[in-house]
């Protein structure tokens, strides 16, 4: 029986992604930072355990806790709307310390043990604003991309020791909460030049004709774990893989 460790498991797609690996018979390893039984089936096959990504002990702590594992997903992420001229520095780093410095230090502390046995999947959770841009998000998206680029080599790193690194892109989801999220963060970071603009986008957003449902995510993270191709990117939702078809035409 496998085992698959995910990270931001409290809700949206994290939560929903350890439910279907639960009900495909695997040992999950579901983290957050603030653990929750209750969120979860009764099963044997489930453990909850406590885990910050942004630090160090904790990601020790709760590898140390899990054990060996076959696949980690990367799932943990913060959500973010603002203009950027109103954005404090500070905030733009702990969108980085969890989106993009807390997957290169889960990713860091696995590796080892994959290594050694030459095998393991690595599955990045990024976002579909990688492929297509869309405003008020450029510190989130900066975020996000720089996932591609660190996955993309690698992905070339690892497959030496029989490793795999995929890419699994969500489109926009709703029932996730991110815009909710962002809302919360976002106070103070649209300024009085910026509001009728947001207001427009984030109708937009209330408005879009085709959005990721929680589980297609979790149905395209399986699907990345247990690819055994080369292939790198999997977009998840219907807007996603629309995006991907624009991109190509």
């Amino acid at each position: 029986m496998k085992t698959v460790l995910i990270t931001g498991c409290s809700s949206g797609y994290g939560l929903e992604t350890a439910r279907h690996f639960l009900s495909q018979g695997w040992q999950v390893i579901a983290t957050m930072r603030t653990p929750r039984h209750d969120l979860f089936p009764a099963s044997s096959n489930l453990r909850v355990l406590q885990l910050d990504v942004t630090d160090a002990d904790s990601i020790a702590r709760a590898l140390h806790e899990a054990g060996p594992i076959d696949v980690l997903v990367n799932n943990a992420g913060l959500g973010l709307f603002g203009a950027l001229e109103a954005t404090p520095m500070s905030t733009v780093r702990e969108i980085f310390e969890t989106n993009t410095f807390g997957a290169m230090a889960m990713c860091r502390a696995v590796i080892p043990q994959f290594r050694q046995r030459r095998e393991g999947v690595i599955v990045n959770v990024t976002s579909s604003a990688t492929l297509a841009p869309f405003p008020l998000v450029a510190a989130y998206t900066a975020s996000k991309t720089a996932i591609e680029g660190f996955t993309e080599s690698l992905a070339l790193e690892l497959r030496e020791f029989g490793i795999r690194a995929k890419l699994v892109q969500p489109g926009y989801g709703p029932s996730t909460g991110f815009t909710a999220n962002g809302q919360q963060r976002m106070h103070g970071l649209i300024p009085a030049a910026y509001e009728a603009f947001a207001q427009r986008v984030f109708a937009g957003f209330s408005n879009l004709a085709a959005v990721t449902r929680e589980t297609d995510v979790a149905e395209i993270v399986w699907t990345a774990a247990n690819d055994t191709s080369e292939r790198l990117r999997f977009a998840a939702g219907t807007d996603a893989l629309a995006l991907v078809g624009h991109r190509a035409a």
